[in-house]
């Protein structure tokens, strides 16, 4: 079983930072996505893909993971760069 741990992202709908300090833990799809013969809607048996845990920090996400022996993958948060920029820049 095979998951990836990375820090939720900000919202780009909001100008609010809410839950973007929690760690996800996401299980990996372990099987191929098919579609479905009668409604043709894409789904596949694999009921891990469907969870997702949080958690405070990086380090709990990783002990969770080594506690059940789950092998995971540790994505880095991006830095957050800010593009400073005055209005009469628009006009140049």
């Amino acid at each position: 079983m095979s998951a990836r741990i990375y820090q939720r992202p900000k919202n780009a709908m909001q100008s609010g930072k809410a839950r973007t300090d929690e760690w996800v833990l996401e299980f990996e799809q372990s099987e191929a996505r098919r579609a479905d013969p009668l409604m043709g809607w894409t789904g596949s048996g694999d009921t891990q893909s469907q969870v997702r845990l949080t958690f405070p920090s990086k380090e709990a996400a990783k002990d969770y993971a080594a506690k059940y022996g789950i092998t995971a993958r540790v994505h880095a948060t991006p830095t957050k760069g800010l593009k400073l920029q005055a209005y009469a820049d628009n006009f140049r």
